[in-house]
């Protein structure tokens, strides 16, 4: 199947089972400035089912880049008032939110950590409302990724920039299931699967998670009393059933705060805030990290 084809697989995918846009509904997308073609098929899609409007913000990492080397730390500390008006209002409205998450994990490289944080916060908090309704399945949303240069380069660091951004793609199709003969099927049965998991976790009321591994890991995490498992589809305030991470294989539950002891060390590198940490260690004694190391990014994870 050709890529134009395998684009209208995969947004329909996004629209029907990860979102479940309902008629008449107005669509949210968050896209970076090179998913664009993504975001176009998103659109046509979203709007062949039924919605009111489909709303497309874009983001460019460059342009943000140069924002926070040369603006000033105030500049950095403001979000304008039309932008929160923009997601709060649609949030108000009941929308649906596709955010495609496609980024360089190096992108903001060198730019000091304290005007990153200041730019994150003042944005989160200038956003506030829609976070809560995101946060709270008010509305419904799903997070999706499509390969960019720079995001794939980083994986596959041994192929050219062509060669790199296919494998990802391939990558992406196949761990979100579009492989399958229909797909919306196999996310079904992943979902139900998910169910299983969570109804025997559920049941038998386990009191902590001892976690080993041969690069240095060994952590104890209490669980409270009367914790809940979660994972795969969720229901909003309305009860309509939604993904809200596709792909996904998680269950999680909440840990016991004071209960977390030991260390856990990465097997893969985390991109934050534009900054890449990598070979790193938390060490936790009663739910505090007391002590953190880092090859790679300490002085970002410092700051975190």
């Amino acid at each position: 199947m050709d890529m134009k084809n395998m684009l209208k697989k995969y947004a329909t995918l996004a629209v029907k089972k990860g979102v479940n846009l309902q008629k008449d509904q107005v669509l949210l997308v968050n896209s970076p400035i090179e998913c664009v073609d993504f975001s176009r098929a998103i659109a046509e899609v979203a709007y062949k089912e039924g919605a009111k409007e489909v709303v497309v913000h874009y983001s460019d990492q460059s342009l943000q880049k140069l924002k926070l080397e040369y603006a000033s730390m105030d500049t950095l500390k403001e979000t304008p008032n039309w932008i929160a008006e923009s997601y709060n209002s649609y949030a108000k409205q009941g929308c649906a939110v596709i955010s495609i998450s496609a980024s360089d994990p190096d992108a903001y490289k060198n730019i000091p950590m304290d005007k990153i944080a200041a730019f994150q916060k003042s944005r989160q908090l200038a956003l506030k409302e829609y976070y809560d309704y995101s946060m709270s399945n008010k509305i419904r949303w799903t997070v999706v990724s499509v390969p960019t240069e720079a995001w794939a380069l980083k994986v596959f660091k041994n192929s050219n920039s062509e060669e790199a951004v296919s494998k990802l793609w391939d990558v992406i199709f196949n761990v979100v299931r579009l492989n399958s003969d229909d797909p919306i099927e196999a996310w079904n049965e992943h979902n139900n699967n998910i169910s299983k998991n969570l109804n025997f976790l559920n049941s038998n009321k386990l009191k902590k998670l001892h976690y080993k591994n041969s690069i240095g890991t060994d952590l104890t995490i209490e669980l409270p009393e009367d914790h809940i498992w979660l994972g795969g589809s969720e229901k909003c305030a309305a009860g309509i059933e939604f993904n809200a991470n596709m792909p996904t294989e998680e269950v999680y539950t909440l840990p016991k705060k004071t209960g977390i002891n030991g260390t856990v060390v990465s097997s893969k590198p985390l991109s934050y805030g534009g900054n890449l940490i990598d070979d790193f260690s938390l060490t936790f004694k009663d739910g505090k990290v007391i002590d953190f190391t880092a090859k790679e990014g300490f002085e970002t994870l410092k700051n975190y």
